[in-house]
């Protein structure tokens, strides 16, 4: 029974409106960084599409050619057929030729798209402005929202963030307890969290806007809240956004980031007027409780303990052998 001829674009409809959620904002973002990383999945997978069409054609019109009762199908049989050279070269050069070019891709833009590395453009053919100054952010992922905090200004939020269009942004990231992974897609790609460690991120927004910012590493059963939004402004819409902050927040102290540090799922937004100057610091290295060492302490004194014992067994050694000199153990201390 045939259907019906509006009956007949149902599937096409169906498939035209699924297509109609897709978000491609990967492709299309705001920020140049994002958009040099959406130019590589681009050329990636036009690459890719070089091997992938001309064998999906060649399988159908070897399946049409060769099929049964088809007159290919008995006049080009060959049951002594073991080898051709010239098709030998096509299956093994043109794959050869895509993976080095991918390899190549690939090999440049992870050191130009290095996270650490500092900007040398805020745009394509716009290179950063002699004199400007990254925003510094220290972003601190918790259970289960973002803190931010922007020492030069002296603010903090918690699920929001805006930065001035066309100024370099350096991200320094560390997380309170959970592994977790920092992602704005129209800023730049993804980037871990982690207790007890720091990461780094340089990226730039190019135009004004609300973008979406999220966690796209599974962390808990807040994961799916731990969302915030990010604000491309311009310079004077971000000190305004900054005086907001000012005026409405209170202190962030270690006592309320310790409140701020319990779990909670689909936090509001919060703001601080103010930040204790060393709060990063402590999280970082796991220290903001009262009494706690912190790790880069530690760390420290193991070194040095470690070599004096290594100073001890050198010198232990050297009157073992009978060697030493009136001179020697200052020596060896020093070394």
């Amino acid at each position: 029974m045939r259907l019906p001829n509006p009956l007949r674009a149902l599937p096409l409809l169906a498939a035209t409106s699924l297509l109609a959620g897709c978000n491609l904002v990967v492709l299309n973002p705001a920020g140049d960084v994002a958009a040099q990383q959406g130019q590589m999945v681009v050329i990636s997978t036009l690459l890719m599409l070089l091997i992938i069409v001309p064998v999906i054609i060649l399988i159908l019109l070897f399946a049409w050619r060769y099929r049964q009762g088809s007159r290919h199908a008995e006049t080009d049989y060959a049951p002594d057929w073991d080898h051709s050279t010239k098709l030998e070269l096509v299956i093994w050069a043109a794959p050869l030729v895509i993976i080095i070019a991918l390899g190549a891709l690939t090999w440049i833009g992870t050191h130009k798209l290095d996270p650490y590395r500092p900007l040398d453009r805020i745009a394509s053919g716009k290179p950063v402005p002699e004199g400007i100054k990254p925003l510094e952010v220290e972003v601190v992922s918790l259970d289960w929202k973002w803190l931010f905090i922007l020492p030069e200004q002296g603010i903090a939020t918690v699920n929001e963030l805006a930065a001035p269009v066309d100024r370099p942004i350096r991200f320094r990231l560390t997380s309170s307890s959970t592994m977790n992974a920092f992602y704005v897609p129209d800023l730049a790609g993804m980037i871990y969290t982690m207790p007890g460690m720091q990461t780094e991120l340089n990226a730039v927004i190019n135009r004004p806007g609300v973008f979406n910012g999220m966690s796209s590493h599974y962390s808990g059963t807040g994961f799916s809240g731990m969302t915030f939004k990010f604000h491309g402004l311009s310079e004077q819409d971000f000190a305004r956004w900054v005086a907001r902050a000012k005026a409405e927040g209170k202190p962030l102290t270690r006592d309320a980031y310790r409140d701020l540090a319990r779990p909670s799922e689909r936090h509001p937004v919060e703001r601080f007027a103010s930040v204790d100057p060393n709060l990063y610091q402590r999280v970082l290295n796991l220290c903001v409780e009262d009494g706690q060492r912190c790790m880069h302490e530690t760390m420290a004194s193991d070194a040095l303990r470690g070599r004096a014992r290594a100073n001890e067994a050198l010198f232990a050694k050297a009157q073992s052998q009978s060697i030493c000199t009136p001179g020697m153990p200052v020596a060896l201390a020093d070394n």
